[in-house]
């Protein structure tokens, strides 16, 4: 068979793997490059292999390195526990508090994961002691997360970034961040209006929990030490412009000489996996432009759509996706680089909006109890009734988010690339 249609259809399987089973499709995706690069395309190994993204696996086993260590010492949870604790007695603002705080968390590096998994406990059980449901706590805090997801810094803004690059859409990081911001922001407003004054059976329930401890936390000596090479490592990236990774490795240097945490646990707290399915399906991506793959994929995307319509259709396309697939790992190394193609086949379109409408159709959905960041909200209400509720109603949301997400991306995705 045609290598070309070999690996597309590899992909395929890959995407569809990724959707309905827990099995890393990085493997899936070297293996499958390499067989049919090697065997039926006649490729030798090394052409194969040249297509994981070194740079790409660098930077983020730097900067998830970086903040698995101020998560493995306890900084993060420290500031989280400060930052918290001086939302209490403000209830009619706490939601936006608790959006703007994972928005900042999650934007200075951490992402949008590690973000939700210090805060959701703490927010559901002070906004619930408060009157607020567990529905609205965690759509705060994963909007939130979510909307500093793609900051330069953060590892999925990090991939997002390296693809749009490589694809010849490089320097857009602030239009990138901006536009997810936005439609996060926009969605988390919303939630607000509708569900601030709702006191429903589930946020009774959830009183039941055991309440986090919110107490003030001691800063010792390696958290500051921490914070200070953060900030540090964020001044030379922004200011300095050095190299993202390789800083976060000499970052990681200074902390771990500096003894402010075990080496072991730092390394534990790495989502290996997240890495190493992007850069699986970075292999089998490298391979479809090798074999001519690519061209087929984009060409199946321009029958979808037209130039005014492209915005939409593909962010519907990858929300859908995304509810049941890693929006990190899979949809934006799959589709990112077919945006110049895409525009090409269907005779018009911005490729810049095109991208941001991948970026935020595919984020939108990720508060899903399929996605981490729903079943980490699930899994903070200790009530099983109460958790089966916010399941129900975090399943509801998400899927909404597939047409709220195609709309924001049609009506907004090319004003934002030309602003």
């Amino acid at each position: 068979m045609n290598p070309a249609v070999l690996s597309l259809i590899a992909l395929g399987l890959a995407i569809a793997l990724s959707m309905f089973s827990r099995i890393n499709v990085g493997w899936i995706g070297m293996a499958a490059a390499w067989i049919i690069g090697v065997y039926v395309a006649g490729l030798k190994p090394d052409v194969v292999m040249a297509g994981f993204p070194v740079s790409l696996f660098i930077t983020l086993a730097g900067v998830t390195l970086l903040f698995s260590i101020a998560e493995s010492n306890g900084t993060l949870e420290r500031l989280a526990h400060r930052a918290i604790g001086l939302l209490r007695g403000n209830t009619r603002l706490m939601p936006a508090l608790f959006f703007l705080l994972a928005l900042a968390l999650s934007s200075v590096g951490p992402g949008a994961i590690s973000s939700v998994a210090l805060l959701i406990p703490l927010a559901i059980a002070i906004g619930t002691r408060a009157g607020m449901s567990p529905f609205l706590a965690s759509l705060m805090i994963a909007n939130g997360a979510n909307a500093g997801n793609l900051s330069p810094i953060a590892s999925v803004g990090v991939i997002a970034n390296s693809r749009m690059a490589e694809a010849g859409l490089g320097g857009h990081e602030g239009v990138v961040w901006l536009a997810n911001l936005l439609a996060h922001s926009m969605v988390a407003l919303a939630a607000w209006l509708l569900f601030s004054r709702q006191h429903g059976p589930q946020a009774r329930a959830a009183d039941s929990a055991p309440a986090a401890n919110v107490a003030s936390t001691t800063f010792t000596r390696a958290h500051w030490i921490t914070i200070a090479v953060i900030l540090v490592w964020i001044a030379g990236v922004v200011v300095g412009k050095v190299s993202l990774g390789l800083a976060a490795f000499a970052a990681v240097t200074v902390l771990l000489t500096a003894r402010v945490a075990d080496e072991a646990a730092a390394v534990k707290h790495v989502p290996w996996g997240v890495i190493m399915m992007v850069s699986g399906v970075s292999v089998l991506i490298g391979l479809l432009e090798k074999t001519g793959g690519m061209d087929l994929f984009t060409a199946l995307l321009a029958r979808l759509a037209g130039p005014g319509s492209i915005n939409g259709v593909i962010a519907f396309i990858t929300g859908a996706i995304s509810t049941w697939s890693s929006t990190s790992g899979v949809v934006l190394p799959a589709f990112l680089p077919t945006v110049p193609g895409l525009v090409a086949r269907i005779g018009g379109g911005d490729p810049l909006a095109v991208a941001l409408s991948i970026n935020v159709g595919s984020a939108l959905v990720d508060v899903t109890p399929l996605s981490t960041l729903g079943a980490l909200c699930v899994a903070a209400v200790a009530d099983q009734k109460a958790a089966a509720i916010l399941f129900r109603q975090l399943m509801t949301w998400g899927l909404s988010m597939v047409l709220v997400g195609a709309l924001f991306c049609q009506l907004f995705a090319g004003w934002l690339a030309r602003a």
